[in-house]
């Protein structure tokens, strides 16, 4: 599936680069450019992020953390994962990295489902950072207040298809 995946991304690409070509020979020199500082920018983001969460995983004792957010932990688990999601900082890398961490040390699949949902919809930083910026405050409020229950939906359904 990644190898498909892949091989779809680089065609979508050829593609690209093939349109910017038949535009502008400067446009296919912009693209690459960009991409490359993108790129050189982002690997030791993204470096950071993965070997970090294997560190977090590392360091996180299963024993609590199976505790916390377990198959057994039920709605409190769910809770402090959709809390642990909301107020965690940074962009995907950390927020997967760390969902990839707390299931390698004993986090349930429906927990880490509503973290990484909480962290998604409502992490605040994010709400303040750029959307009380953009928008009024009411209105981003408003939306944060009606997104709670969804990673406890989320997290439910995960429960229900995920039963044997």
């Amino acid at each position: 599936m990644a190898i498909a995946i892949g091989a779809l991304l680089w065609v979508i690409v050829a593609v690209a680069v093939g349109v910017a070509a038949l535009k502008s020979a400067s446009l296919v020199e912009t693209g690459l450019w960009e991409g490359a500082m993108d790129f050189l920018r982002l690997t030791p983001r993204v470096a950071i992020g993965v070997i970090g969460s294997g560190y977090v995983a590392a360091v996180l004792p299963p024993e609590v953390l199976g505790g916390l957010l377990g198959p057994k932990s039920g709605l409190m688990g769910t809770a402090i994962a959709t809390l642990a999601g909301a107020f965690t900082p940074g962009g995907p890398v950390v927020g997967f990295s760390i969902g990839v961490a707390a299931l390698k040390s004993g986090a349930a699949a429906p927990q880490v489902i509503a973290y990484t949902t909480a962290w998604a919809l409502f992490a605040i930083q994010r709400v303040a950072s750029y959307e009380v910026v953009a928008m009024p405050a009411r209105v981003v409020w408003l939306r944060v207040i009606c997104s709670i229950p969804v990673p406890f939906l989320a997290a439910f359904g995960a429960m229900l298809i995920g039963k044997p």
